[in-house]
């Protein structure tokens, strides 16, 4: 369930601040916000859901998850494709989120 969570929780963070990347640099309506604000707090709720005994570890594990989503984002929404480094990063990213994540601890 974790790593579902961790997609809905980028995803409301990514289209959070998207909207106010909209407003400011694209120039759209200043009512971009309003959505924007409501994705925000969607997505503060969603991260708290997330099954892990300290919010600072679910926070470090959950970083590696919002990066490789937002290149899907800059593919899918903005429609440019991430190049190789992107996707190197990524998945370097996400190795290390799995390693906090799921890496043995001592009592």
């Amino acid at each position: 369930m974790t790593p579902l969570v961790y997609l809905a929780a980028a995803l409301a963070e990514i289209a959070g601040c998207f909207s106010f990347w909209a407003w400011w640099r694209l120039d759209r309506s200043v009512l971009w916000l309003v959505p924007g604000m409501l994705s925000l707090a969607a997505f503060a709720w969603l991260l708290s859901l997330v099954d892990a005994d300290y919010a600072g570890r679910a926070y470090a594990a959950y970083g590696g998850v919002y990066i490789a989503t937002s290149l899907l984002w800059l593919w899918v929404v903005e429609q440019r494709a991430p190049d190789r480094w992107d996707l190197i990063g990524a998945a370097v990213c996400l190795a290390g989120a799995g390693i906090i994540l799921l890496g043995p601890r001592t009592a």
